[in-house]
């Protein structure tokens, strides 16, 4: 396991858990990060650019660190 922000650009990897306070888990199951989830990295620079059931999300580095593929 390991977070997110370590996923190659283009790789798809399926969501084993999200970590994080109960408001900050909140915020990304709202947003489709659930276990389970599949999730492709498009790009990471400032922001951690993701496709997620068929939504393209950008998310922050500290937020995609608590996402763990």
């Amino acid at each position: 396991m390991m977070p997110l922000t370590f996923a190659n650009a283009g790789e798809e990897n399926i969501i084993k858990k999200v970590g994080g306070n109960p408001e900050t888990k909140k915020f990304l199951e709202n947003l489709g990060f659930v276990a389970g989830s599949t999730v492709t990295v498009n790009e990471s620079g400032g922001n951690v650019i993701v496709n997620i059931k068929e939504s393209r999300v950008a998310v922050s580095k500290e937020m995609a660190s608590r996402i763990m593929i």
